[in-house]
């Protein structure tokens, strides 16, 4: 099992930050790359259209908004990975908040280092999108 995270300081309260992010469909309020997302299940399935017209199918795994986080599996992506479970967390960070995504996966036709940096990248690229709607 491969392993990877990132995370970002965000100049606003863990509240605000949370408000944005916190919907299991809101990822197209802020990352670009995610133009579309519909759900279904109850709102425990999101289908994403990425920017390039790829096809991500994820599900909600759990849901802590007290805690400030929610985990996800991915049913169906273009990505060199099984068995993928991610998270993301607000918490408070002296006067802003630091937002955490995580994930854990297997690797499929790939080295460990590759899927590693593939996600890294994302996750990185991701919060970076993030951190431009709070401008200090």
């Amino acid at each position: 099992m491969a392993t990877t995270s990132a995370f970002i300081d965000i100049p606003a309260s863990a509240d605000q930050v949370w408000q944005l992010i916190g919907g299991f469909d809101s990822l197209p309020d802020w990352l670009p790359f995610i133009p579309k997302s519909e759900l279904s299940e109850g709102g425990r399935v999101r289908s994403l259209q990425t920017a390039d017209g790829g096809v991500v199918i994820e599900r909600l795994q759990a849901f802590d908004n007290d805690a400030k986080s929610y985990s996800y599996s991915i049913l169906q992506a273009p990505f060199p990975a099984t068995a993928y479970l991610a998270t993301i967390k607000v918490e408070a960070q002296g006067q802003g908040a630091r937002v955490t995504w995580s994930g854990q996966f297997e690797p499929v036709g790939v080295s460990d280092e590759e899927v590693v940096a593939l996600f890294t990248g994302i996750y990185q690229g991701g919060l970076e999108a993030l951190r431009a709607n709070y401008p200090a």
